[in-house]
């Protein structure tokens, strides 16, 4: 782990929403825009069970502070932006001990799903109006 610079960075993406992401070493407390993670995304565990993925995988969850802008989307595109984001910030930290476990565990591929939009003609991107006989 380099000493020199005082944060790692990590930009994650995840359908319309862009995290940045700086840990610092500290003691495990994660700020997303200047709220707790229970504030911003909510009571649905499964965001805070998302941003904290990859902190569980490399098993560093009370060692780093995690600082979080993350912007655009909704609040499943953007716990998993901060997840992305945060992989890649550890990546930064020391790629060479935290980037396999990671990579094995998929967090850190950019997820390109995203919403496909609406075609002329159809009601939605697929959905076509009901088809009438006379």
């Amino acid at each position: 782990m380099s000493t020199n610079k005082s944060y790692f960075y990590g930009t994650g993406r995840r359908k319309t929403s862009v995290a940045r992401v700086r840990l610092y070493p500290g003691t495990g407390q994660i700020v997303v825009n200047g709220h707790s993670p229970e504030q911003h995304f909510g009571a649905r565990a499964i965001h805070e069970r998302t941003v904290t993925a990859p902190m569980r995988v490399t098993e560093t969850l009370g060692r780093w502070n995690v600082m979080v802008k993350v912007s655009g989307g909704g609040t499943t595109g953007q716990a998993g932006a901060v997840a992305h984001g945060i992989a890649r910030a550890l990546c930064d930290a020391d790629a060479a001990t935290y980037r396999p476990s990671l990579k094995k565990a998929g967090l850190l591929t950019r997820d390109p799903r995203v919403k496909e939009r609406k075609k002329v003609g159809l009601k939605r991107a697929r959905k076509a109006p009901q088809y009438t006989k006379r």
